[in-house]
């Protein structure tokens, strides 16, 4: 499959039913927005939120920001509506959903089915892209079937909130332990979130960061995802998009260097040798993958180096 690859470093959450929450929010610098019709609306105010969500798509000026929505989790009476209704009337101004509480491959199944119909009937030119939440104990079973469900899947979100309650983990309101646990306490999930998501060439986002007020720890969080893998992480307020834009991009100084090594190795690979010396290091084909991944983000961001 062929996916697109855009840029995820942040994925900043708007209620969707808070209509003075969007300019700042389109403003606001993140990769992505997405104006959540889920958990942060109440359920009173879910159907008038589609409204709501579909004129702000259109109407405010977003810049290089992805326009998505999170949609009710499909064994809701809310799903179906979340997706025709915003679907039709943003049309080319909505460029992802959000997919919550996936559990089996059919669930994302479900989605794209319904995107392709709406696509076709409406005269869509460009194809909405999926981005599915493993927030439930089944879905994190299954996640290796579940990124491989759709050829419209991009990324793959850890949502640690649901998760602790599917999994009945003793956790605070940042969803970390009660007691003291040595290392992370989720480190399973994420690791097992990443590695199906690499395998098949998609995205993994991290968890949202419920404490804003705590920046550091925030970029604390951001940069132990990247060390795994991870390009981007949720941002539950305007104040941590910039912490994770930052963190989730590699500095100069890392993007001079992979330049450096790339061209160190196809000297020795043009000399014949399999293998060469950079700053007293090693340098073999194994280096060569890692400095790629670096020169690959950079010219994604656009970043000099």
């Amino acid at each position: 499959m062929t996916r697109t690859v855009r840029p995820r470093r942040s994925e900043l959450a708007t209620p969707a039913s808070n209509e003075w929450m969007f300019a700042k929010a389109a403003a606001s610098d993140a990769d992505l927005v997405f104006l959540d019709l889920e958990d942060a609306c109440a359920p009173s105010e879910r159907k008038e939120a589609r409204g709501k969500a579909a004129q702000a798509l259109c109407d405010l000026d977003w810049g290089r920001t992805l326009r998505a929505i999170r949609m009710n989790g499909i064994d809701t009476h809310w799903a179906y509506g979340d997706v025709v209704e915003v679907v039709t009337q943003a049309r080319e101004a909505l460029d992802v959903i959000i997919v919550p509480k996936v559990r089996r491959a059919r669930d994302v199944w479900w989605v794209d089915t319904l995107l392709t119909q709406l696509e076709t009937d409406l005269g869509l030119t460009e194809r909405i892209a999926l981005e599915v939440l493993i927030e439930e104990t089944e879905g994190l079973e299954n996640v290796g079937d579940i990124v491989r469900a759709s050829d419209r899947l991009e990324a793959v979100i850890f949502g640690a909130g649901d998760f602790s309650a599917s999994q009945g983990a003793r956790v605070d309101t940042n969803f970390d332990p009660l007691v003291p646990y040595p290392g992370d306490i989720w480190h399973y999930a994420r690791a097992r979130i990443v590695v199906a998501a690499r395998s098949c060439g998609i995205d993994a986002i991290d968890a949202p960061f419920p404490n804003y007020r705590d920046p550091e720890a925030y970029r604390t969080s951001c940069d132990r995802a990247g060390a795994m893998g991870y390009v981007g992480k949720w941002a539950i307020h305007p104040s941590q998009v910039e912490i994770a834009n930052t963190a989730f991009s590699p500095t100069p100084e890392e993007i001079a260097h992979a330049r450096e090594l790339v061209a160190a190795y196809r000297e020795a690979e043009a000399a014949g040798r399999g293998a060469t010396a950079l700053d007293g290091m090693l340098v073999d084909a194994a280096h060569l993958r890692h400095a790629d991944t670096i020169t690959r983000t950079a010219d994604l961001l656009g970043l000099p180096g």
